[in-house]
């Protein structure tokens, strides 16, 4: 269960520094602070949901874009974060493909190294 909120925690620590960055380097993405909190919840739970879907379809009718996964999910998920009011707005298909990127990077960055600095310390105090 711990190890569970953990990796919850680090989800959304990811999204949020994701969607951070992403406003703070692209000047089209939008970030409104009275919806940042519902814009990382849904991105999050987007992106938690929309993964394996899109795996499992890529894996059965495309997989030579199995490593664009990650890709695709966190466009998935910037749009339909980006229909909720009052959180993200991005304008341009030239801010739409650069988010993607910048939100994609930060959130596999963060959510393969977060895991090996809490999730180890936790292992070390077990033994």
């Amino acid at each position: 269960m711990v190890r569970f909120l953990i990796r919850l925690a680090i989800s959304l620590v990811t999204a949020a520094l994701g969607l951070l960055v992403a406003s703070w380097v692209l000047p089209d993405f939008r970030l409104e602070w009275g919806g940042f909190l519902v814009a990382i919840i849904v991105f999050s739970v987007a992106q938690a949901i929309l993964g394996p879907f899109v795996f499992n379809l890529a894996r059965q009718y495309a997989s030579a874009v199995l490593g664009g996964i990650g890709l695709v999910t966190t466009f998935l998920a910037l749009l339909i974060a980006s229909l909720f009011p009052g959180g993200i707005h991005i304008d341009g298909a030239v801010t739409w493909v650069l988010a993607t990127l910048v939100v994609w990077i930060i959130t596999a960055l963060g959510g393969w190294l977060l895991p090996l600095i809490f999730l180890k310390d936790r292992a070390e105090k077990r033994k």
